[in-house]
């Protein structure tokens, strides 16, 4: 039943990033047509952070980015070597919602979601958004999600998600990464569980929260708007970071180490009344202090700890790394 319970909690957790997961120029820009070239095939990926305390313990951390190319196989002798000489490993960062459902009952809860997915008052996109942002819609629609009416219908956060998945695949990026499935199978193999570093939103009662999320206003406008110029026109630096991740090109990782539009559209569901009442106002703060107290904790207690971080949340200004040089560790870049 262990398969059936994770289906049943990622029909919750997607309905519930659904629905909670400044004004457009008159002339909308022209879209980037390119033709990025996607790596392939085996490709080493980055090197390790190193972090270590006064008396020579050390922290590996993997930075990894998403999306990766959809055909990447990685080679990942570094990291398996030191996984196997780790007395813990630590989950990545960041939150995740525990809904204690089974697949069957995920089933019945399927039309609630669905309807999540809606604008609460059942308008469509062109009710909801101004007309420049909505004309600017219309093409990138058509070109990723072609003749699909039922988009329509979601609210812009949800249809934005929608449209900068399609918008990765037609690139050749996402579909599931490597690096969980490496990582797994080493930790397998060394017999460590990942000490779990994510915040965990509890939900007791499912079908309460999806009325709740059904009833939830979002202010996610700006989502919408900060997805479409990803959309737009970051898709190459995309591909590039994907690039420079397989390759291990940590310089191009570091300059290319950007949230997009993430901040936006966690903003609107942790704003909204359901994320209020949750606890996600500040719920990147809260993920923030229990890694690093997670990382502080494995330091002192194991001669080698190893740990996976986005990109990002090590290498920004007051990021993991600045904070942990700042509490007396020594840092060292790949």
């Amino acid at each position: 039943m262990a398969g059936a319970a994770r289906a049943g909690r990622a029909v919750m957790l997607g309905a519930m990033l659904w629905a909670g997961n400044a004004m457009a120029q008159l002339t909308p820009p022209q879209v980037v047509d390119l033709a990025p070239v996607v790596v392939s095939g085996v490709q080493p990926g980055p090197g390790l952070w190193q972090v270590t305390a006064a008396d020579g313990h050390t922290l590996w951390i993997l930075g990894t980015v998403s999306p990766l190319p959809a055909k990447l196989e990685w080679r990942a002798d570094e990291v398996q070597a030191v996984i196997a000489s780790a007395g813990q490993v630590l989950g990545p960062p960041g939150w995740t919602v525990d809904a204690d459902v089974g697949f069957f009952k995920g089933l019945t809860l399927l039309p609630s979601a669905l309807k999540a997915a809606h604008d609460p008052q059942g308008r469509r996109l062109e009710e909801i958004l101004p007309a420049p942002l909505y004309a600017r819609w219309l093409p990138l629609k058509q070109r990723y999600l072609g003749r699909d009416r039922g988009v329509e219908k979601d609210r812009p956060l949800v249809a934005a998600t929608r449209l900068y998945s399609a918008a990765l695949k037609s690139v050749g990026l996402g579909g599931g990464s490597p690096v969980t499935s490496v990582l797994n199978a080493a930790y397998k193999t060394r017999g460590l569980t990942p000490v779990v570093t994510r915040v965990v939103v509890k939900v007791d009662d499912p079908r309460q929260a999806l009325k709740e999320v059904r009833g939830s206003t979002l202010q996610d406008q700006e989502c919408f708007e900060q997805t479409l110029a990803v959309v737009e026109q970051e898709l190459p630096q995309l591909v590039e970071r994907a690039n420079a991740w397989s390759m291990g090109d940590v310089d191009a990782l570091q300059r290319l180490a950007v949230e997009g539009q993430y901040q936006a559209c966690l903003g609107a569901v942790a704003g909204s009344a359901f994320g209020r009442r949750r606890g996600l106002h500040d719920v990147d703060d809260q993920a923030a202090r229990k890694w690093l107290a997670a990382a502080r904790a494995a330091l002192a207690r194991n001669a080698v700890t190893f740990a996976v971080v986005p990109v990002h949340s090590l290498v920004e200004p007051g990021g993991f790394l600045s904070q942990l040089e700042q509490a007396g560790y020594s840092v060292r870049s790949p």
